[in-house]
């Protein structure tokens, strides 16, 4: 990775990315511009699920180590997350919290796609690792989701028999967007042939809740401490796309996670972009 500053321009950040990601980029960057396909990215929206060790031990994020079968980051550490569904739309989705509009303004977008990346990100978290940012009423949770009757609305979501509306109306349950902080937005690079438009939330880990290990997307799902895991990409043990690092960094400096959850940041869209450096192939970001 390198940063520079050039006289007149604009600085900038350069990262590395795992060959099969360099060699693909190489490919694209070869062809006339007018011969280069851009897909159209999909919306999505990922959760960091922060905790706090004992006191004094730091923070912790539940991260997935995708699995290896994958189209998209095989192979990669991750946080939970994955692309908006049409019924993430559902207005019956009840709401506690800020509403469509004040997200709206959030996120950059109108109510209707608002709505959907926030129901998204509550329905992928509790899809990958069990954890439901829900409760009976706007100012609970619910504590416990680990029998076998939510296992079974979990499978639900995933073969599509209901939708997330769905459950948390059979069970009496709101959606608790006041637990959501939003801390990102980076979109997949023009030169992938899978594009995610992606927000990236941060939540803490609600009491009396268990993130699991379940999900058929990853091979290994874990707590571990941001600055762990940035020792183990440099170390060459995790492998990072750009904006999992860049989120990692951030979480490192966190010292009060109420205080940084409850802090609104500005937040900016990233669009990588694929340069040749001296023969290797880097994503770029301005900044």
């Amino acid at each position: 990775m390198t940063g520079r500053t050039g006289t007149g321009a604009a600085a900038y950040r350069d990262f590395a990315v795992p060959e099969v990601i360099a060699e693909q980029s190489r490919r694209w960057l070869a062809l006339p511009e007018e011969q280069r396909e851009v897909a159209a990215p999909r919306a999505s929206a990922t959760v960091m699920l922060l905790r706090e060790r004992a006191p004094g031990g730091g923070l912790e994020v539940f991260v997935l180590r995708r699995a290896a079968g994958m189209a998209f980051a095989a192979g990669m550490i991750a946080f939970p997350g994955g692309g908006v569904d049409p019924r993430d739309a559902d207005e019956d989705v009840p709401w506690a919290g800020p509403g469509a509009q004040e997200w709206a303004a959030r996120l950059g977008t109108d109510e209707s796609a608002a709505r959907q990346v926030v129901t998204a990100a509550a329905r992928e978290v509790f899809e990958e690792c069990g954890v439901l940012l829900a409760g009976p009423s706007p100012a609970a949770v619910v504590t416990d989701v680990r029998d076998e009757g939510w296992r079974r609305e979990r499978a639900g979501l995933l073969d599509r028999t209901h939708n997330f509306a769905q459950v948390l109306a059979c069970h009496d349950l709101v959606l608790r967007t006041d637990l959501l902080a939003l801390r990102g937005h980076w979109t997949t690079p023009e030169c992938e042939p899978r594009r995610y438009d992606t927000r990236f939330f941060a939540a803490r880990m609600p009491d009396g809740q268990l993130a699991d290990d379940e999900s058929t997307e990853a091979e290994v799902a874990s707590w571990r401490a941001p600055a762990e895991i940035l020792t183990g990409y440099a170390e060459g043990r995790d492998v990072l796309l750009p904006p999992t690092r860049v989120m990692l960094e951030e979480l490192a400096e966190v010292t009060d996670l109420d205080a940084w959850l409850r802090e609104p940041v500005p937040v900016v869209p990233v669009l990588p972009a694929p340069v040749e450096v001296d023969g290797t192939v880097r994503m770029r970001i301005r900044r």
